[in-house]
């Protein structure tokens, strides 16, 4: 890690926030090795740190919690690279605002991202999804990540496999090696793990993420998150697919979706 990293981690600082500039609606975040993934020789920014990172700025902007927010991926960030964040807040609600973000490199947009943040007092509150039956993460066989060993963004996270009988369905359990508070920007990265779920999606190549928070416990650090998968199908060289994300209490923190494009050669099955 850089020195800067390492200084943000000591205090529990999220290490995808981006930094400030003059310009209040402005930042920056360096495309450094560890928020990279990819196989070795093309490493670049995962898409979860651009979201989360956009979140990151989003709020700040807007001085409210995230609802909701999807990105879409444009191109991608080298190592190494400086993305600039610019966000815009085109509605201006009482309860909710409407934002955007722009993350460029250079001339080069990368991602866009629109989002809805703001609450109003709580009434009564309900959860109905439910997370699938799990033995504890200590119970469950590690599952080691796809181009493993790379010093880059998925050695700071750790899964583990919960047996599944369906097709189609996958649940993890998952954490991060590092100390920081479970917030909104953090469970985009989580959310974007969403293809590894299954082996057939693995190595897929995101177009989009989107994130819809449920409820999150405040300022409480991040332990194991249950991670439930579900895949449609797999047609057309793509899949559409989502995700329900879950405390170790299995209390509903946030659900998310994703398409992407299956790598090549992958045939259409989903068990």
């Amino acid at each position: 890690m850089t020195e800067a990293a390492v200084a943000a981690a000591s205090v529990g600082a999220p290490f995808y926030a981006p930094e400030a500039t003059d310009d209040p609606t402005r930042f920056e975040l360096e495309a450094a090795r560890e928020l990279c993934v990819g196989p070795p020789g093309r490493q670049f920014l995962m898409g979860g740190v651009g979201l989360a990172s956009a979140i990151d700025a989003l709020e700040r902007v807007s001085g409210r919690p995230l609802r909701w927010a999807t990105a879409q991926y444009l191109s991608y960030a080298e190592p190494g690279s400086r993305l600039e964040l610019q966000v815009s807040t085109p509605a201006k609600g009482r309860s909710v605002h409407q934002a955007r973000a722009v993350g460029r490199v250079g001339d080069r947009e990368i991602f866009s991202v629109a989002g809805a943040l703001g609450a109003r007092a709580d009434r009564a509150a309900e959860q109905f999804d439910r997370p699938p039956a799990a033995p504890p993460p200590e119970a469950c066989e590690p599952r080691p990540w796809q181009h493993d060993g790379l010093d880059n963004l998925i050695s700071g996270f750790e899964r583990r496999r919960v047996p599944m009988a369906e097709a189609g369905r996958a649940a993890m359990w998952m954490r991060t090696r590092r100390d920081v508070p479970l917030d909104a920007g953090l469970l985009a990265i989580f959310a974007d793990f969403l293809p590894g779920g299954l082996d057939a999606t693995t190595g897929a190549m995101s177009l989009d993420n989107t994130l819809r928070i449920h409820r999150l416990p405040g300022e409480a650090a991040c332990g194991w998150l249950l991670c439930d998968v579900r895949i449609a199908g797999l047609a057309a060289g793509s899949f559409h697919g989502s995700m329900s994300l879950f405390d170790s209490r299995g209390s509903l923190l946030a659900t998310a979706s994703q398409s992407a494009m299956l790598p090549r050669g992958t045939t259409d099955k989903t068990s």
